[in-house]
């Protein structure tokens, strides 16, 4: 059986995963928080999973790096420099980087793809997102996986065309644009829309998460996945054959 490690073991997250792991016949080879061994839990482990924080990402790539041992990264509120780390360890090391590891999510963000790419530029797209009241980061990694998705489907980029925090005399919605409003409340595990509008009709692809072991469970297959495999920086698209 193949074994998981697992950076950030005790948050909500982390946990979860360790729950989840033996039922799906993975076993848990342990797991590092602030100030563990990165490098003995990168050695032990046959593939690992982090969802720590931004600040320890470079410290759990570099073990996970050194050991290799294939890494999938759910941790959200990454910069460019986390990216341009990651597409410098999957040089050496398998990587799955992503917003979402929810198998339904990795499933809406090809859809969203295949609709911006099908309806034409006289779509809006719009994207709202709601999570809980603690969650420190927004808009959602998952908001920002679909924004992309939606750019890549109409050929930009979300740096181009993504719009953020609309406030006071804005005036026409700019053509081409991609729009993200984050909601923050409750207990929301994660509500993600995204809304393709036009003059006279309105399409609207959306995901609840209920619990958060979806989450748990997409991560564990995602992990066991990337065992084994070649160098290479992957996605959920490829854990699910989309």
């Amino acid at each position: 059986m193949t074994s998981i490690g697992i950076f950030g073991s005790m948050g909500r997250m982390g946990q979860a995963i360790a729950e989840v792991a033996p039922k799906l016949n993975a076993p848990v080879a342990g797991g590092c928080d602030m100030g563990g061994d990165a490098d003995a839990l990168a050695r032990m482990a046959d593939t690992l999973v982090d969802f720590s924080a931004p600040a320890a990402l470079e410290a759990h790539i570099a073990a996970a790096r050194a050991a290799g041992t294939p890494i999938m990264i759910g941790t959200t509120g990454l910069g460019a420099r986390h990216h341009a780390l990651i597409d410098a360890a999957a040089r050496d090391i398998a990587v799955l980087q992503t917003g979402n590891t929810s198998l339904g999510v990795g499933l809406l963000s090809h859809l969203v793809r295949e609709a911006a790419a099908r309806l034409g530029a006289d779509w809006d797209i719009e994207i709202v997102e709601m999570h809980h009241r603690n969650k420190a980061d927004a808009p959602s990694g998952t908001a920002l996986m679909l924004g992309e998705a939606a750019a890549k489907g109409v050929g930009t980029t979300l740096a181009e065309a993504g719009v953020q925090g609309r406030a006071g005399l804005t005036g026409p919605r700019a053509n081409g644009t991609i729009g993200l409003a984050s909601l923050r409340g409750g207990s929301v595990v994660g509500d993600h829309t995204v809304v393709f509008a036009t003059a006279g009709e309105r399409i609207e692809l959306t995901h609840r998460a209920d619990d958060r072991a979806i989450f748990a469970r997409g991560a564990v297959r995602a992990a066991l996945w990337l065992a084994g495999r070649a160098p290479g920086r992957y996605t959920m698209d490829q854990v699910l054959g989309v």
